[in-house]
């Protein structure tokens, strides 16, 4: 590398670049479905990158099978939602250190259990369907006793609600996504970072 190429500033949005660039040649590997529902699973109780990137990245790459990888991310979503039910249900005093504050702030959680007292159904499904942090809802299901299966439902109505609409976005316009995505794409990468940071600040006045 050059001591010009070196001294160029780099977009703040480049390491999203080379993340979409990855992602993107999953599409053509065998183990592209099963990471995505890996990720899926994992965003859902405590890792923090949402899977929406690699489902839209496998999507674009392979326009036809795009509702096929929304329903591998909606079935690994579900189903971590409901291992962290089961990890704020059976194992919270052991794991709270580590969640909090590394995956979820204190303030966070007991808004969330503000909400399971009014209404706990709607709250887990506006966190599935929307950028609001879903692996908090998730979690604190668990510790504040929410039914197991009010979680199921929300969850299997929010999720793939959510994901078969990027799924099927890709689906219907198939390259012409792709094209659109790699001329916008910086524009892309702020508008997600804008949605991420908006779910936290609707979870915080959310009533």
């Amino acid at each position: 590398m050059t001591n010009e190429a070196r001294n160029q500033p780099r977009s703040p949005t480049a390491w999203l670049r080379r993340l979409y660039d990855w992602t993107v040649r999953w599409a053509e590997r065998p183990g592209g479905t099963w990471a995505l529902f890996a990720i899926a699973f994992m965003e859902s109780s405590f890792f923090p990158v949402p899977p929406d990137v690699l489902l839209l990245a496998l999507s674009v790459g392979a326009p036809r099978r795009a509702l096929w990888f929304a329903l591998v991310c909606s079935a690994g979503s579900v189903l971590g939602g409901m291992f962290g039910y089961l990890i704020g249900h059976y194992a919270w005093e052991a794991v709270r250190g580590w969640f909090i504050p590394y995956v979820f702030s204190q303030a966070a959680f007991d808004k969330v259990a503000t909400l399971y007292s009014d209404n706990a159904f709607l709250a887990i499904l506006s966190a599935a369907f929307t950028p609001i942090p879903y692996k908090v809802f998730t979690v604190a299901a668990g510790v504040c006793g929410v039914s197991f299966w009010t979680l199921v439902a929300a969850s299997a109505i929010g999720r793939p609600a959510r994901f078969f609409l990027v799924g099927g976005a890709v689906y219907l316009l198939g390259p012409q996504v792709k094209s659109w995505i790699e001329k916008y794409f910086d524009w892309l990468a702020w508008a997600l970072l804008a949605l991420g940071i908006g779910g936290f600040v609707a979870l915080k006045y959310l009533r």
